[in-house]
């Protein structure tokens, strides 16, 4: 999904709405969106959520008020946020932020749903980091 698919209409504006905690994208095709970061967060394509393969996504918790206190453009292509608990390592191409904000409904479903088969609570705490994943192959 955070690939560049070239038939993804382009974003006209973004707009980060701090006080609600949305990004409000509008796109070349008509469409606009309000994602919430939350939404952001707990489905950043980065390695430290997404994991190097299928089966090591980490679940995310405690994201309900999560804000982005800066996000920069990434060529021609994408957006990094930087998030207020430091996340900062996810790049958010326009066709994954089409995908977010065009799926919001299944996607809160799959996490509600991912979130309840872990015996997790949206609202609790992160588990703290183990040993590095990345360090032994």
């Amino acid at each position: 999904m955070a690939g560049l698919d070239k038939t993804t209409p382009t974003p006209q504006s973004i707009t980060l709405h701090q006080q609600s905690r949305v990004l409000e994208i509008g796109f070349s095709d008509g469409s606009e969106f309000h994602v919430p970061f939350e939404l952001m967060r707990v489905y950043s394509p980065s390695a430290e959520v997404q994991g190097h393969g299928p089966g090591q996504e980490v679940l995310q918790t405690g994201k309900r008020e999560v804000g982005i206190i800066a996000l920069e453009p990434v060529g021609n292509y994408a957006v990094q946020p930087t998030f207020s608990d430091g996340h900062d390592s996810g790049i958010f191409s326009w066709d994954y932020l089409y995908f977010l904000g065009s799926k919001q409904t299944e996607l809160w479903a799959d996490y509600n749903a991912r979130l309840q088969a872990a015996g997790m609570e949206r609202d609790a705490p992160m588990a703290p980091k183990g040993g590095s994943a990345c360090g032994s192959h």
